[in-house]
């Protein structure tokens, strides 16, 4: 089987009329009249599909999503997708490094992650709407390319990214108050099983980083996510697996060293008792 491609910035910036980190493109413009079918592949950069009208599938993850109007997906480095956006959709792609949205600007650096683990929201018009003229916006400054438009991108994508905070927590709504902190915390933790799911597999030790007991970390990803931080971890190491499975030719065996299981057989029950295949089914299944 092919290994799943990977699409790096550099690829990007080769296409008419781009450049530097950073892209922003029509949707009816880059369709042209005809259905976009991209296959399965990952990026080595942040995606963002804002649509205004959209009809078509999108999986990100191996969690399949229906695309619909005033729809907004983001997707982080190194997540893998498919997607079929059928002719007469419109709205906007962007595309960056996470260099150039918060270079040396930690205040951005925690806002995108506050909302980079937002695969999918459906807006309501009017949140829509507020998107679309601050998108509009940074296509016209990036279409001419005056003195200063990067910072003005950079402003826009700070609203942009504040607007999509606000929706998830207005859609949020967490028993015993302290919304923001319970969801900063549960996104730090996110942040670090995907960072570290190879070194740290218990819950404990996630809680240490985060200066937290287990208790806490417990109250808080129940909170959140109704689960709790051992099935978050869980999920996250059979997500990683899936991905190395596709996008990569190892045999399982260098795939369970490299997820940081040295018992091969432990690792193949593992992954067999969280999805009801084999991994190696799970390859065949997937050609």
């Amino acid at each position: 089987m092919k290994n799943i491609p990977i699409r790096h910035i550099e690829d990007i910036r080769k296409e008419p009329g781009l450049s530097g980190s950073f892209s922003i493109r029509d949707i009816s413009e880059l369709l042209a009249g005809k259905d976009m079918v991209q296959e399965l592949h990952r990026h080595d950069f942040y995606y963002i599909l804002v649509l205004k009208k959209g009809i078509g599938q999108h999986e990100i993850d191996f969690k399949t999503y229906e695309v619909c109007n005033h729809s907004v997906f983001l997707m982080r480095p190194g997540q893998v997708h498919q997607l079929t956006l059928k002719a007469g959709s419109s709205g906007y792609l962007i595309q960056f490094k996470s260099d150039f949205f918060y270079f040396k600007n930690k205040l951005s650096e925690q806002l995108l992650r506050r909302v980079s683990h937002l695969n999918f929201c459906n807006l309501d018009l009017d949140a829509y709407s507020k998107l679309d003229a601050l998108l509009a916006y940074s296509f016209r400054e990036y279409s001419e390319k005056l003195e200063g438009f990067h910072e003005v991108i950079q402003s826009n994508l700070n609203i942009f990214f504040i607007e999509l905070v606000r929706h998830r927590q207005s859609k949020t709504i967490l028993p015993g108050g302290n919304h923001s902190y319970k969801q900063d915390v549960f996104d730090r933790f996110s942040e670090l099983v995907e960072a570290n799911i190879a070194q740290h597999k218990s819950v404990s030790e996630y809680a240490a980083l985060l200066n937290l007991s287990t208790y806490q970390l417990n109250a808080i990803t129940k909170s959140v996510l109704q689960r709790t931080p051992s099935e978050c971890i869980n999920e996250s190491i059979v997500l990683e697996s899936k991905r190395q499975l596709l996008a990569t030719a190892d045999q399982v065996n260098q795939i369970a060293y490299q997820l940081g299981y040295d018992d091969v057989s432990y690792f193949i029950r593992f992954f067999k008792k969280h999805t009801g295949f084999s991994p190696d089914a799970f390859r065949q299944n997937f050609k």
